[in-house]
C-alpha cells in the first residue's frame, strides 16, 4: 500500500508532481537561454538542444508551443517584477523614485531584448493563447503605480480618483518609448531615463500646482503615508495657482 501524506494524497503522486514542476522550470530557463542566443524566432529544436533533451521530452512537459510560450512569458514577468518591485517600494525624493522606476524597466528590456521581443511578438505560439502576458505585465505595473500615486494624492489632500488612469497612461508611455528605443538604440539608457523622468515629473508637478502645492522634487519625502512630507516643512509650500495670472 502506498504511503500517503496529510490529507490522504498519494505521496508518490506528490513527489512526481514536484518533479514535473521542477523539470518544467528547468526547460523554461533553457528556453530563456535559447531565446537569448538565437533570437525571438527560436525554434523547438534549438530549445531542446539548449535543454539537452529531445523535442518529445519537451512535449511531455508542455501541451504545445503555446503552453511553453506562456510559461516563458510568466518567467519574464517574474524577472521584470523582481527589478521593478524594489524600485517602486524604495522611498526617496519623488524625482529619484520616478527615475529609479523608469530605469528599472528599461534595464530589463535592455538586458533581455530577445526575450522581450519573444513575448511581445507571440510569433512562437501555435494557437491563440488565453492569456495576454504583456497586458498582464502592464496591469501589474499600473496597479503598483496607482497605489503609489494614490498615496501621494491623498497625503496632499487631493482627489485620488485619477491615480489609476494616470498610472496606466504612464505605463503606456514608458513601454512605447522603450519599444522605440530598443529598435533604434539612438541614445543611451541613461538619456532615455532622464527624458522620461523629466516628462513624468513635470506632469506631476503641474497637477500638484493646480491644487496649490509646490514640491521640491529632490527633497526626501516623509509623512504619515509612505513618501510624503509634512505640509509645514519649508521644502513644501502651498501656492496660489492663480497668483501668476493676477500678477501678470
Amino acid at each position: 500500500m502506498a504511503r500517503t501524506v496529510k490529507g490522504g494524497t498519494d505521496a508518490r503522486r506528490e513527489r512526481w508532481k514536484g518533479h514535473r514542476e521542477a523539470r518544467r522550470a528547468e526547460f523554461v530557463e533553457a528556453t530563456v537561454r535559447a531565446v537569448a542566443k538565437h533570437g525571438a524566432d527560436v525554434g523547438m529544436d534549438e530549445i531542446a538542444a539548449e535543454a539537452g533533451v529531445s523535442k518529445p521530452v519537451l512535449y511531455r512537459h508542455f501541451a504545445d508551443k503555446s503552453d511553453l510560450y506562456l510559461a516563458v512569458g510568466q518567467r519574464g514577468t517574474e524577472m521584470l517584477m523582481d527589478r521593478l518591485g524594489p524600485a517602486i517600494a524604495e522611498e526617496g525624493p519623488l524625482r529619484v523614485r520616478i527615475k529609479r522606476i523608469v530605469d528599472a524597466y528599461l534595464s530589463v528590456i535592455e538586458e533581455h531584448p530577445n526575450l522581450y521581443r519573444f513575448v511581445v511578438r507571440k510569433s512562437f505560439t501555435d494557437r491563440p493563447v488565453e492569456q495576454d502576458v504583456v497586458d498582464q505585465d502592464k496591469q501589474l505595473i499600473a496597479a503598483a503605480l496607482a497605489r503609489l500615486l494614490g498615496d501621494y494624492l491623498r497625503g496632499f489632500g487631493m482627489d485620488s480618483g485619477g491615480a489609476e488612469p494616470w498610472a496606466h497612461a504612464l505605463v503606456g508611455m514608458v513601454q512605447n518609448a522603450g519599444d522605440w528605443w530598443l529598435d533604434r538604440q539612438s541614445m543611451t539608457r541613461a538619456s532615455l531615463s532622464g527624458y522620461l523622468t523629466t516628462i513624468i515629473w513635470h506632469a506631476i508637478d503641474g497637477l500638484l500646482r493646480s491644487a496649490g502645492v509646490e514640491l521640491d522634487p529632490d527633497a526626501p519625502l516623509t509623512m504619515d503615508f509612505p513618501g510624503a512630507v509634512p505640509l509645514d516643512e519649508p521644502r513644501l509650500r502651498l501656492v496660489d495657482p492663480d497668483a501668476d495670472a493676477e500678477e501678470a
